[in-house]
């Protein structure tokens, strides 16, 4: 169980549930500025953005918060009020621990059907790519296809590019709908020999993700399921399904669109240009928006026909990390604030494909003139442009989009538009693989060892892993930047990405300028340290964080945990290594948090999970957890206490570490598994 030296320190919220949100009813639900100026221009103006949504929707009801309204069948709602009686209990008989594990198990096959569709979608484009079925792209890494090949057991030798792209894509959408028994191969190829037994052990190893997703909405419907304990520890098995998912979107991803490096760019509303045709790309499917970056370039002249200076581009969300991490490309806002980006009045065109994306962005674009272009069959808003994406016709479709803006910039050309001057330089394009070659700098044998000796020796802490959306509960962006602030000041690094790594990037952490003011003086040491050993590939510094690209992404932090385990010589329970979602809010963020517990990491949420409303299911994913699997979830709103929780985390586990090395020394024994 997890224990801290501060005995008032604890895995619950140090907030009571009436007071978690402050100041429900004010609109000035952000600490980004140029969202604040945003807000104040068009308060009183008949504008209703997710801040007045919010605000309307206080208080919000207890039942759903705490996780005991039930709506899994249609004798529903049910709502487990009490303890005893009837109404303890639905109408079905379930215990308020069998509703709230089986919101929080659906919550988790949601995140992971998210993720893993996504990354289908990635790979048939691979797929017809290797069949030359799809002129419009090609494998750019071919490095990359190789390492992946090698990875999971594929051979190159006497193979073509296309022949082993078309085996390493068939490879992938066997672990999405495998008939044996066989664990995914995208798992087993990338977690420690000690987790393969874990979960060998633990029976939760997924044989295919789509499998594994509809196994758990099976388990969950009315009438089959109510043990809370196999219900929340299979639900750890969708979340293995979801890592799964995750790390083929992004191999695939780099194998198409090439692995990222470090680029320079900018983060805030500031980067919209009044002169220019801006576009926005939205969501997090890169195989359109990357081609709209490649193409936009050839239609610069169309751009200036139109008396535009030019065109400009710029992201939310993670499409936009996609395309901030390959091709530098500025990032406009995160998520809470998307439609802040149509109110300045200069966002010409708006093309969205899946997931976060809201609604309401269609009728603030009718008080702005701006095209809103859907792109995704199973992804649509009513009285929006769509262009029916398809991979066959991608540079077509971008460039019938791109003409879009185009012409709606005609329209706008003259008229006033409203952008706030806030922006912040941004060093970003930070692959597991760059992060690797960067270390590489101090230690090309054995590049983690460079991080790791700086722990050892006590000058840092040890890694946080920032990741995550915005959720109104709390203030847009303080959590992330009140907890990465206290991280970095306290020579923890630092490694992000998300909506989480674009509020850093707004607010200057990813700025190589501001290492010495943001981070604690071992930390400056070490960045410094590793900028020196780097300054013949860097065309520049490096930051105070580290974006390491979107939410599947997080797959290039999972591939640093495993590399920091297997360089120590332990397994990811014993490393001193936390995780933060400051601002959870989709059900992404569920099954994210759950396969980090799973792979043994303490995992700090900030926004309140529906868990409360049965004690069993919170001591479930707060301790047994991590008695089982080691890792565990830290259920704190405060960002300064969250802070003070994960640097206990980390100071336990680099002490356990070091009293289990010294007691293996003594006794010249193997070191013990235990953690």
């Amino acid at each position: 169980m997890p224990r801290f030296r501060d005995t008032d320190l604890s895995l619950s919220p140090s907030v009571p549930r009436k007071e978690r949100v402050k100041d429900p009813k004010n609109i000035m639900r952000s600490v980004d500025p140029a969202a604040l100026e945003m807000l104040a221009k068009y308060k009183d103006q008949g504008i209703i953005t997710g801040f007045d949504r919010y605000a309307a929707q206080q208080p919000q009801c207890a039942f759903g918060y705490e996780g005991v309204c039930c709506r899994i069948c249609i004798q529903g709602p049910c709502r487990v009020k009490g303890t005893e009686g009837p109404g303890s209990k639905g109408i079905c008989g379930a215990h308020g621990y069998t509703i709230v594990a089986r919101n929080i198990a659906r919550l988790a096959a949601g995140g992971a059907s998210a993720h893993s569709d996504h990354g289908r979608e990635i790979v048939y484009a691979l797929l017809h790519t290797a069949k030359g079925e799809l002129a419009d792209y090609s494998v750019k890494d071919e490095k990359k296809l190789r390492r992946v090949a090698a990875n999971i057991g594929i051979s190159a030798e006497g193979k073509s590019v296309n022949e082993l792209a078309e085996e390493v894509a068939l490879a992938a959408l066997n672990d999405f709908g495998n008939i044996t028994s066989e664990p995914c191969r995208w798992l087993t190829s990338y977690i420690t020999e000690g987790r393969k037994k874990k979960f060998d052990d633990c029976n939760i190893y997924p044989t295919s993700i789509d499998r594994a997703v509809v196994g758990m909405l099976h388990e969950t419907h009315m009438g089959v399921d109510a043990d809370p304990v196999n219900i929340v520890f299979n639900a750890l098995r969708v979340s293995l399904a979801d890592f799964t998912g995750m790390h083929i979107s992004t191999d695939i991803s780099d194998i198409l669109f090439g692995t990222p490096e470090p680029c320079v760019s900018e983060a805030n509303l500031g980067v919209m240009k009044a002169d220019k045709v801006n576009i926005i790309v939205h969501g997090h499917n890169p195989l359109l928006s990357q081609t709209v970056v490649d193409v936009a370039n050839e239609m610069e002249e169309e751009a200036k026909a139109a008396g535009a200076a030019g065109i400009q581009i710029s992201g939310i969300c993670c499409t936009g990390n996609e395309v901030l991490m390959r091709s530098g490309i500025p990032i406009a806002t995160n998520f809470s604030s998307q439609e802040l980006a149509i109110m300045t009045g200069a966002c010409d065109l708006m093309v969205v494909d899946v997931q976060c994306i809201m609604p309401s962005i269609r009728a603030v674009a009718e008080c702005f003139n701006t095209t809103i272009v859907t792109t995704m069959a199973n992804s649509k808003i009513p009285g929006s442009h769509h262009v029916a994406f398809d991979e066959d016709h991608a540079v077509a479709s971008a460039k019938e989009i791109i003409r879009l803006a185009i012409d709606t910039f005609k329209e706008r050309k003259g008229k006033e538009v409203f952008i706030p001057q806030h922006k912040n330089k941004v060093v970003a394009g930070f692959s597991f693989e760059s992060m690797m070659e960067i270390f590489g700098g101090l230690n090309a044998e054995v590049p983690m060892q460079a991080l790791i000796d700086e722990i050892e020796a006590g000058r840092l802490k040890g890694v946080a892993m920032f990741c995550g959306c915005n959720n109104l509960e709390s203030i847009h962006d303080q959590n992330h930047l009140t907890i990465v602030g206290n991280m970095l000041k306290n020579d923890v690094f630092v490694i992000a990405t998300g909506c989480s790594a674009q509020a850093m990037a707004k607010a200057g952490y990813m700025d190589p300028a501001k290492v010495d003011e943001f981070c604690g003086e071992n930390l400056a040491a070490f960045i410094h340290k590793l900028e020196e050993a780097n300054k013949d590939k860097l065309s520049a510094g490096l930051p105070p964080a580290f974006h390491m690209g979107s939410c599947v992404d997080n797959s290039r932090c999972h591939d640093f945990i495993r590399v920091m385990a297997d360089t120590m010589g332990v397994d990811t329970p014993k490393i001193p290594f936390v995780a933060t979602a400051p601002e959870a809010m989709s059900e992404k963020a569920i099954s994210i948090g759950s396969g980090l517990v799973t792979n043994g990491i303490p995992t700090h949420v900030g926004t309140m999970p529906p868990v409360e409303g049965s004690p069993l299911v919170y001591d479930i994913v707060c301790r047994i957890a991590s008695d089982v699997y080691g890792g565990y979830l830290i259920l704190e709103t405060d960002p300064e206490k969250a802070s003070e929780k994960l640097l206990a985390a980390l100071e336990y586990r680099t002490w356990k570490l070091g009293v289990h090395k010294a007691v293996a020394e003594r006794y010249e024994s193997a070191l013990t598994k235990n953690y």
